[in-house]
C-alpha cells in the first residue's frame, strides 16, 4: 500500500482508523470506501456518477485522489455509494487553495442531489449545512488553504418522525472533534439517494478529494 505522506501511515490504515473513530451516533458499519489507489489515472471511477465537471483521478507523490480542475468557475458534483435515506454517514478529506481574495467552496452530501450537504465556505469563514440550496445551519470555521480538511456528515432517525443531521470538519493531522460542530433537526423524512462530493473552484485552483467512506450509523 502506498503512503499518502512520506514517512506517514498507509492510506488503508488511515481509512480503518477513521472508520473506527466515527464516534458520534454510535457504532458504524462500513458500506463503501474508495481511496482511489486502484483507480485508473485520467478518469473518474466507473461507479462514480459525475453530475457535472471534469472529475478525474490524479497522482501526486505516490498518492492518488479525485480532482476537480480549477476551471471553469462553476459548481460541480459527483455521486457514489449506495442509495440510502437515514442512519447513514459520509466522510472524506478534501484539499483546495485560495488565490488572493478568491476562495473555493467544497463539501460532502447525503440523500441525493437535493439532499443534505456539509459545506466549507472559506469566504465566509463558516461550516454550513444545506438542504438542497437552503442554508439550515452554520458555525464559525477557520479553513487552512492548501491543507487537507476532513469532513463528516450524518443523517440519523431519532424518533417516530424526527431526524438529526450533524456535521463536523477538522484539519488533517488534528484530533477529530468528539462532537458535531453543527446540527439540524428535521421533521421531514430525508430522501433516498447516494452520497456526493462537490466543489466550486472559484479561486481558479483545483480541488482534490480522497479517502471517501460511506457507513451505516446505528442509532
Amino acid at each position: 500500500m502506498r503512503h499518502w505522506h512520506q514517512g506517514g501511515p498507509g492510506k488503508g490504515a488511515i481509512c480503518l482508523v477513521l472508520i473506527l473513530a466515527l464516534r458520534a451516533g454510535g457504532q458504524t458499519t462500513n458500506l463503501y470506501e474508495n481511496n482511489f489507489e486502484a483507480a485508473e489515472i485520467g478518469k473518474a471511477p466507473a461507479e462514480f456518477l459525475v453530475l457535472d465537471g471534469g472529475f478525474v483521478v490524479k497522482e501526486e507523490k505516490g498518492n492518488k485522489f479525485l480532482e476537480l480542475p480549477g476551471a471553469p468557475l462553476d459548481s460541480f458534483a459527483v455521486q457514489f455509494g449506495p442509495a440510502e435515506a437515514e442512519n447513514i454517514a459520509v466522510s472524506a478529506r478534501i484539499k483546495g487553495s485560495a488565490k488572493g481574495r478568491r476562495y473555493p467552496t467544497f463539501g460532502i452530501g447525503l440523500n441525493g442531489a437535493a439532499g443534505y450537504r456539509l459545506q466549507v465556505s472559506p469566504g465566509k469563514k463558516e461550516l454550513e449545512i444545506y438542504k438542497d440550496q437552503e442554508a439550515k445551519a452554520s458555525a464559525r470555521y477557520q479553513w487552512s488553504s492548501g491543507k487537507w480538511t476532513r469532513l463528516r456528515l450524518q443523517v440519523r432517525k431519532t424518533g417516530e418522525a424526527d431526524w438529526k443531521i450533524e456535521g463536523k470538519a477538522w484539519d488533517e493531522g488534528n484530533p477529530e472533534p468528539e462532537h458535531s460542530m453543527l446540527s439540524v433537526d428535521a421533521k421531514e423524512a430525508p430522501a433516498t439517494g447516494k452520497a456526493s462530493l462537490f466543489g466550486s473552484p472559484f479561486a481558479g485552483t483545483p480541488i482534490q478529494f480522497d479517502d471517501v467512506v460511506v457507513s451505516r450509523v446505528n442509532k
